[in-house]
């Protein structure tokens, strides 16, 4: 099997949860269209990067050595690393949206004032930022799962299905703190830590060997659950809070 053969596999393999994803959204006519739906995803991708850089410069020496390597290793190198990337783009991304929001608002009414308007985000404006993470969590899983199945393939299933959903999980809990910094910053810092810290425990189990698998499965399919549950039900409210923060 030619070396590209094996690439395209692993991408199909690692892009499975989005499509699945994109076509829950779909089913279920949710407002969040296939343009954003692409954009959350790049994000996601995006995010890559900057948790590989962060994750090099946190390779400390006196980090390598003692009881608390492994805590550190899981916990903060890995995991924190990779939610704070994620809320630094997910924060980035909203910000350009909204900005890109407020001027098309500015040119249509002419009212510049009321654009520039600061409002706190309205149920509906969480949920899609919950959303949005948790689509920006499967973009970083396409890019994570295809590095490490291509050094060793037989991973691929596995961490198709339980580092992609744990992504997603985190990912969404992260997508509703990006949000909620300004208002509620107590709130959001919640949803960052216990992002954190699911991911954490996932890296912690899949360190462990033996039953590792069984547990990295249900950890990832239970946060994956309950990020569904606080998706679900939401958007019922006018477009028009949706409209105002830009993310629609």
């Amino acid at each position: 099997m030619s070396g590209s053969l094996v690439l395209l596999i692993i991408l199909l393999v690692s892009s499975l949860p989005v499509f699945i994803v994109y076509a829950w959204f779909r089913i279920a006519k949710y407002k969040f269209s296939s343009v954003w739906f692409l954009f959350a995803l790049l994000t996601g991708i995006a995010a890559f990067f900057p948790a590989l850089i962060l994750q090099d410069f946190f390779n400390l020496s006196f980090a390598s050595r003692g009881r608390f390597e492994i805590f550190y290793h899981v916990f903060f190198r890995i995991a924190f690393v990779e939610e704070f990337s994620r809320l630094l783009m997910l924060t980035i991304f909203f910000i350009i949206s909204n900005f890109i929001a407020k001027r098309s608002l500015a040119n249509q009414t002419g009212d510049s004032a009321f654009v520039n308007t600061k409002l706190p985000p309205t149920f509906n404006i969480i949920k899609k930022a919950t959303a949005t993470g948790l689509v920006a969590g499967l973009g970083f899983a396409i890019l994570e799962n295809s590095v490490y199945a291509a050094f060793d393939t037989k991973v691929l299933l596995l961490r198709a299905v339980t580092a992609a959903p744990i992504h997603a999980a985190c990912g969404a809990r992260v997508g509703s703190a990006s949000v909620m910094f300004r208002t509620n910053p107590i709130q959001a810092v919640i949803r960052l830590i216990s992002a954190t810290a699911i991911h954490g425990i996932y890296n912690f189990m899949v360190a462990i060997p033996g039953f590792s698998s069984i547990m990295a499965v249900l950890i990832a399919l239970t946060a994956l659950a309950s990020s569904i549950a606080a998706i679900q039900g939401g958007w019922e409210k006018p477009q028009d809070d949706l409209d105002n923060f830009g993310i629609n």
